[in-house]
């Protein structure tokens, strides 16, 4: 894409930006509960519209050279990104469910499966790159310290070596002697052959006619395979191979054009610097020189009025900013001089309004159950996206880019805005200036001594108890020998390299048609992608959308083994460049033992993974914190010892803190629920891949083991079908197990055929249905699950009473 087309992506983002910020406004009035389809429908378009402008507002982030427009798209993208977020929970808040049903509101807005994917900002790994490669140094620098003891503990004796060796020369030989038999032997037959035959009887001509009736031969198969091809991809049967190229092709201009942003950021740096400084010698004299005299100006205007020099605006009600507003002297005046009557009548107001609120809740209360009000509440991120877009438009709108041809910034707007802030820093030293004056003025003029700065007063209100502050046990540690300690305990590890659109499924097509016959959809590997991204990757790669964002601390993964639940929790590290600490049950045991030793080992690892964030730290088997009864094969173990430190320190991370906690179990039967209920505040439920995720899931394996599907006669539909009850690990293995190197070698000569993969699935232990219904009806026991039952059985009772009025009226 040329500059010119990332300028209109960029203009019609904003024209679709400014329509769903007028659509905002009526998702605040309140709907009954009754029209609760209608309000999630508004709800899911406005979710989708947002993750179309987010996507687009990572391209233009990602590509755009001009460091002060790509300033203001940062924040725009954080700011929708939040709002993605937001919107997510009341989704979930309207749904009482975790995934939701879109297929319908997809087909009416004319959208694709594609545009429900969430976009990850591609600056989440960009930006972390330097750091990644900095830990990566340190962790094989440590691991490299560790490696010579492991060595010496595995080391062999003198004897053994030679053995070894000898085994290993004597099975080469036999090896090359065999294959030399072989080869005599093949050639012995082939010379039989030819005898029996009379091949040795043509003359020239036969051999001339055979050779090429031959030759002929393979080049017409040659010749129908590549009309074949061309037609498959001529119909959209096949993928075309021109795509790659291209790829290649658009992915070189990409990595140049993050070149140039690095040097034209680098121009504005220096820029920055060098206009603050100039601002500072040639205007900041007359800045400073002018306000003083505005500020002289007012005291003489408020002394003529009152008779008396005023008090000087407080630095915390902004100083001398409420003089340079639009005000006159005797507003400024009673402003400063009658805080209390403002005040007063402030909480007058306040007690009118709730007199009303409490008017409108009686009101309210003595309407039916049915006519309960639901309303999206406020939002932190609008008022940012607001600001962003009116920039835009006072701004960039209507700014032609042939002023600056080669992207560089503008050195108006950098005036301007260094300026703005030249003028803040003045403010302050005239403010300090002013009131001395204003002092000396007093005792002059009016031989009194500085009247103090009254301020409103405030009520007694009692102080909520806050969070208490974490005691620090390791003040005299640096953070290095702490990651150290982490890293030689194998607390904290290398995640592995695993992107999140890896994790393959397809997306549920008839989940509404589902919900309207009052069934429970089940998540698909789809739905539980997208939950991932918006609850850990969103969340973790950006301080800015963490801080304001809702707030999420931990997240259970539940699902039977080998469904990717580990996969995930890899990929979210991969995509944030988060650390990867792993408090399992089985990593713990015999590592710090006792209580104070617990207590260490929780406040060490949560000390890191803040000072180091973004951080994940996993729990697998996660039930076996919370165990019901602790199995005798465990208790040395003693699974449940760093469950009361977990909770307590999971609760004093607060919003800025990039640091989650994410559990896996495949048996959550066996944990206590309020245990669970408390420590991970989000329950993702995982079930078997459906139809379509399983055709989706074999075709891309195969893929990724260059087996081009297209081009062999292997039935994908019948696979799928015959894999029902495998999860995604079974399938991987059983590929695995097929694909060897041998049978790739000859795929030539022997196609590969869907039967050779039923032996080694057989094999496998499925996930039966029992096993899945019992998780299902383990995580419809969790709150979430228990209100939306509670809701669809309120549903069916109201159709079955309109239906039963129905009768009555015919």
């Amino acid at each position: 894409m040329s500059e010119g087309s990332y300028q209109r992506l960029w203009d019609s983002s904003h024209v679709t930006l400014q329509e769903l910020l007028d659509q905002e406004q009526p998702m605040l009035q309140p709907v009954p509960t009754r029209e609760w389809q209608s309000f999630q429908y508004r709800l899911s378009s406005l979710y989708l519209y947002y993750l179309g402008l987010l996507r687009g507002f990572d391209t233009l982030y990602d590509q755009m050279v001009q460091p002060q427009k790509r300033r203001l798209l940062r924040r725009l993208l954080d700011s929708v990104a939040g709002r993605v977020l937001e919107l997510k929970d009341e989704m979930v808040r309207v749904d009482m469910c975790e995934w939701h049903c879109l297929d319908h509101v997809l087909r009416d807005l004319g959208l694709t499966p594609a545009d429900l994917e969430v976009p990850i900002p591609k600056y989440f790994r960009l930006e972390q790159s330097s750091i990644l490669q900095e830990r990566e140094l340190m962790l094989a620098e440590i691991l490299s310290r560790m490696e010579p003891v492991a060595f010496q503990e595995a080391i062999m004796s003198r004897t053994e070596a030679i053995i070894l060796l000898q085994t290993a020369e004597r099975a080469r030989q036999g090896r090359l002697r065999a294959t030399f038999i072989r080869e005599i032997r093949r050639e012995e037959e082939r010379d039989r052959k030819m005898r029996e035959s009379g091949w040795h009887r043509l003359n020239p001509n036969q051999a001339a006619i055979t050779i090429q009736k031959v030759w002929k031969g393979y080049l017409q198969r040659k010749h129908t395979q590549y009309d074949r091809q061309t037609e498959m991809e001529f119909i959209g049967m096949i993928p075309l191979p021109g795509p790659v190229e291209h790829e290649s092709v658009a992915n070189l201009r990409q990595d140049v054009r993050r070149f140039r942003q690095i040097e034209k950021e680098e121009e504005f740096q220096l820029a920055i610097s060098k206009t603050h400084d100039a601002l500072r010698e040639t205007e900041g004299p007359d800045i400073k020189e002018k306000m003083k005299e505005q500020i002289r100006q007012w005291f003489i205007e408020c002394h003529a009025l009152t008779g008396r020099f005023p008090n000087y605006p407080d630095e915390s009600l902004g100083g001398s900013n409420q003089i340079f507003s639009d005000k006159t002297p005797e507003q400024v005046k009673m402003e400063l001089e009658n805080p209390v009557q403002e005040s007063t009548k402030k909480e007058d107001k306040n007690k009118e309004k709730e007199k009303e609120k409490k008017k409108a809740k009686e009101d309210k209360t003595k309407k039916s159950e049915a006519d309960t009000i639901l309303k999206a509440l406020p939002s932190k991120f609008i008022p940012l996206i607001n600001a962003g877009h009116e920039e835009y438009k006072n701004v960039w709108k209507n700014r032609p880019d042939r002023l600056y041809p080669d992207q560089s910034f503008d050195p108006k707007a950098l005036r301007a805005e260094k300026r703005n802030e030249l003028e803040q820093e003045i403010r302050k030293q005239v403010d300090e200036l002013m009131r001395q004056e204003l002092k000396n003025l007093r005792l002059a003029v009016d031989r009194e001594e500085e009247r103090p700065f009254k301020a409103p007063k405030k009520k007694n209100v009692k102080k909520k108890a806050g969070k208490k502050k974490e005691k620090d046990l390791t003040p005299n540690r640096s953070l290095a020998s702490l990651f150290e300690e982490l890293v030689v305990f194998g607390l904290l590890k290398k995640c592995k390299a695993v992107l999140l659109k890896d994790f393959v499924g397809d997306c549920l097509y008839l989940g509404s048609t589902l919900s309207l016959a009052h069934k429970l959809p089940m998540p698909s590997l789809f739905d539980v992608r997208q939950n991932m991204a918006l609850y850990g990757v969103l969340r973790l790669g950006s301080p800015d959308i963490h801080s304001m964002a809702p707030l999420i601390r931990s997240i259970l993964l539940v699902g039977p083994s080998g469904v990717g639940k580990k996969m995930l929790v890899n990929a979210v590290c991969t995509e944030t460049g988060a650390n990867l600490f792993d408090l399992s049950p089985a990593n713990l045991q015999g590592k710090y033992p006792g209580k104070a030793g617990v207590q260490m080992l929780v406040h060490i690892v949560f000390k890191v993974a803040r000072l180091l964030q973004p951080s994940v730290i996993w729990i697998g088997n996660a039930e076996k914190n919370f165990y019901k009864k602790v199995p005798k094969e465990e208790k040395e173990m003693d699974p449940k010892r760093i469950k009361k430190d977990l909770t307590k320190a999971l609760r004093l991370l607060n919003p800025g803190d990039r640091v989650m906690l994410i559990g896996t179990t495949s048996q959550p039967q066996l944990a206590e629920m309020k245990g669970l209920r408390r420590t991970y505040e989000r329950i993702l439920f995982m079930p078997r891949p459906d139809y379509a995720s399983r055709y989706v899931l074999w075709k891309h394996m195969l893929h990724m083991e260059k087996i081009h599907v297209t081009q062999t006669h292997l039935d994908i539909s019948a696979l799928a079908r015959v894999s029902d009850g495998y999860t995604p690990g079974h399938i991987l293995q059983a590929i695995r197990l097929v694909l060897t190197e041998r049978r790739l070698l000859q795929l030539s000569r022997r196609p590969l055929m869907a039967s050779e993969f039923l032996a080694h699935l057989a094999k496998l232990e499925p996930v039966y249905r029992e096993e899945e219904a019992s998780l299902k009806d383990w995580y419809f026991k969790t709150p979430l699950g228990m209100k939306k039952i509670e809701f669809n059985k309120d549903l069916e009772a109201e159709e079955a009473r309109l239906a039963k009025e129905k009768k009555k009226r015919k």
